[in-house]
């Protein structure tokens, strides 16, 4: 057991050991979020009985986990790759062409779980060019040397979601095939499946 707990302490493997809890946390965290997503998605939207559901949910869970494990290894790995060429340091670049090749290679299949994944990314990427708030707290957490996310400013923020909205609903209605799946369904059932009904029934209590 010291053995063990020596080789976990020793700084001559720690990168290697960071790339196998990376991996080990992209899974947990990938079950973790996708599990009850489709959980849910499977009771509102599933179709068939629950053998067939069941089995959607487990390769729904098993695609996203497996994927975040991978990038993040991928990650970690060219990362360290990156500093062993360059004399064990770092450079500001590093970050993005490790992420740039584990992206086109782990997420770059189009599927399901990746497009929503991919563009769940591309919209905190958007997202985090709309001016932040400055604050005493946002002052603080980055005078010191953990950096601190800093929440928009929320009038810039107000524009963002009009912008938005305005053109998304505008997409559903005149160009509804470039609209990702997922959200195409959800936005049907909010906006056009509420326009038709034929008894108290479907107008309460079931959708159709």
């Amino acid at each position: 057991m010291s053995s063990i707990q020596d080789i976990l302490a020793d700084p001559r493997f720690h990168d290697y050991l960071a790339i196998l809890k990376g991996a080990r946390n992209g899974f947990v965290y990938g079950v973790k979020v996708r599990f009850p997503h489709a959980l849910i998605m499977a009771i509102l939207f599933g179709r068939g009985d629950w053998q067939s559901r069941l089995k959607v949910i487990f390769r729904a869970t098993k695609n996203h986990a497996v994927n975040l494990a991978k990038f993040v290894t991928l990650y970690k790995t060219l990362l360290l790759l990156q500093r062993r060429v360059n004399g064990g340091k770092e450079r500001p670049h590093d970050t993005f062409f490790a992420g740039l090749l584990g992206g086109y290679v782990v997420f770059g299949e189009r599927n399901a779980i990746n497009e929503q994944i991919v563009l769940y990314v591309c919209s905190r990427v958007v997202a985090s060019f709309i001016p932040r708030a400055p604050s005493a707290y946002n002052l603080a957490s980055t005078s010191g040397a953990v950096v601190k996310p800093m929440p928009p400013d929320s009038r810039y923020f107000s524009a963002f979601a009009a912008v938005s909205w305005g053109l998304v609903m505008y997409l559903f209605q005149h160009r509804g095939e470039t609209i990702q799946p997922g959200m195409f369904s959800s936005m049907t059932y909010l906006y056009r499946d509420s326009e038709r009904w034929n008894s108290l029934r479907t107008l309460l209590w079931h959708n159709k």
